[in-house]
């Protein structure tokens, strides 16, 4: 029996270096891992929800670190699958006090880029209730395309939720004419999207939040939530458009991470039965709580953290 939520995509190994400033002044290094699906993954597994992974990795100490990793979250790692005909991709990721990081990918030909349409596990994925995709997994190569494409395909004709994050990465993309086409196609086949600002820009031509939420809206979703960082999100559901603020965090520490905190909460709170407005407000928690510490899961919380958070808000604004 598959875990209630599921994802797919390409999940690296993340070097850093253990002092702050330029990659290239560094001698020691440390390591974690990185990737869009599972950072929500385990978001979702902290907030005590059960998920499943998909995902190629290389045959290799690399590989077999990510999947004792991410099960050690308690995520099912079941059908996560290990080829000798590439490597696991690994990302290295600087330090810097002010401002983002400076990220170097070498993921080019990796094992998950030769996920394939023949290779996806689809009763496990449609055997659960929600899929989470993102527009990263079909830039790996075409092969990704087309398992991303018919996974939405396959989650939508079973009545799953399907959630999307476009997280559009314009450097993985041939064109951003295909960038578009497919993100669009992945919108319509989505009950849930979660863009930024940037990019909502990149699909839909306008950087203002309303029309970009109305955009997902008219392309198929049920739900957007259009990401403002600091500011909170807008979320429509076709009968309402709301501004729910969000949180404020004295000292960022690392922002990367933040969008994927942001997307588990919001689907903790659909699961839990909230509303649209209630999962965002869920949804600010978590991302703003990421913020606070290094690395893409090192800050995502679990629900006593969680708790402690929100309530401290609150007594504030009392």
């Amino acid at each position: 029996m598959s875990p209630r939520v599921v994802t797919l995509g390409e999940t690296m190994v993340l070097v850093y270096p253990s002092t702050t400033g330029p990659m290239k002044h560094a001698h020691e290094f440390e390591k974690s891992l990185a990737g869009a699906e599972t950072n929500v993954a385990i978001g979702l597994a902290r907030l005590g929800h059960d998920v499943g992974w998909y995902s190629k990795l290389g045959a290799d100490p690399h590989g077999e670190y990510l999947e004792f990793f991410v099960r050690g979250e308690g995520i099912d790692t079941s059908t996560v699958e290990f080829t000798d005909e590439a490597p696991t991709g690994i990302m290295f990721k600087e330090r810097r006090e002010l401002g983002e990081p400076a990220v170097h990918y070498y993921r080019h030909g990796s094992a998950a880029s030769l996920m394939a349409p023949d290779d996806l596990p689809v009763d496990y994925l449609t055997d659960a209730e929600y899929l989470h995709l993102t527009g990263i997994t079909p830039a790996l190569s075409e092969s990704c395309r087309e398992a991303t494409l018919l996974a939405a395909e396959r989650a939508t004709e079973a009545g799953m939720t399907v959630s999307f994050d476009p997280n559009v990465r314009r450097k993985l993309w041939e064109s951003d004419e295909r960038m578009r086409e497919t993100m669009l196609e992945l919108v319509s086949l989505s009950d849930i999207v979660l863009p930024g600002i940037e990019e909502g820009a990149a699909l839909f031509g306008t950087d203002d939040p309303e029309a970009i939420a109305a955009a997902c809206l008219d392309h198929g979703a049920r739900v957007a939530v259009v990401k403002l960082g600091a500011a909170g999100a807008v979320v429509a559901d076709g009968s309402t458009t709301e501004r729910v603020s969000g949180y404020d965090v004295e000292r960022v520490v690392d922002p990367v991470g933040a969008g994927d905190g942001f997307a588990a909460g919001f689907l903790a709170g659909r699961i839990e039965g909230q509303d649209p407005v209630a999962a965002t407000e869920t949804a600010n928690a978590v991302g703003a709580f990421a913020t606070t510490v290094a690395g893409d899961t090192e800050g995502l919380p679990t629900r006593k953290e969680l708790d402690v958070f929100v309530g401290e808000r609150d007594a504030v604004r009392r």
